[in-house]
């Protein structure tokens, strides 16, 4: 083609901005009408010197587009160095503070495991207690001793005897 004609990635390098910036400049500013200042050939779309100055005095209004990226990027630079420092004070304050829980659920786990030992030492006292009172053995009493005794020999008679049903209705008379 003619050397007035540019693509838009032609164009994009020169100005140093992206395809898709320069489209969106197009769309956005609505008194150039790009179509007077293109022609198209398949899928490329060329750009006629008019329509080039038309796009350089868009992104020229932005004093030096590729100063203004690479200033950008050492403000970014030193932007991410400071950004560094701060992660790095945050991280450093969150990991202390860990420390500091980790320590504190340290003697709280030591805590509860000394009440549990002193737990089971009193249940295991009042074990060998309750033994102790269970060795004593109080005398029994002798009106106890005679219902003891007749409970003991009833289910034994009731053993040996099988009773039938006839046999409760006699329950008032003697045998």
């Amino acid at each position: 083609m003619s050397e007035n004609l540019k693509t838009i990635r032609e164009l994009a390098d020169e100005l140093g901005v992206s395809k898709q910036a320069i489209w969106q400049r197009i769309k956005r500013d609505t008194s150039i009408d790009l179509r007077q200042f293109t022609s198209t050939k398949g899928n490329t779309v060329y750009v006629d010197v008019d329509g080039q100055k038309a796009i350089k005095s868009m992104f020229s209004n932005d004093s030096s587009t590729r100063y203004r990226q690479q200033k950008d990027d050492i403000d970014d630079n030193k932007k991410d160095d400071v950004d560094e420092q701060d992660e790095v004070k945050f991280l450093r304050n969150l990991v202390s503070e860990i420390q500091s829980e980790k320590k504190e659920l340290h003697k709280l786990l030591d805590q509860q495991q000394r009440l549990a030992l002193q737990d089971k030492k009193l249940l295991e006292e009042y074990k060998a207690e309750i033994k102790d009172l269970k060795s004593l053995v109080m005398p029994i009493r002798e009106d106890e001793k005679d219902v003891s005794h007749q409970s003991e020999t009833v289910p034994a008679e009731a053993q040996a005897k099988p009773k039938k049903w006839w046999q409760f209705k006699k329950r008032g008379q003697k045998k």
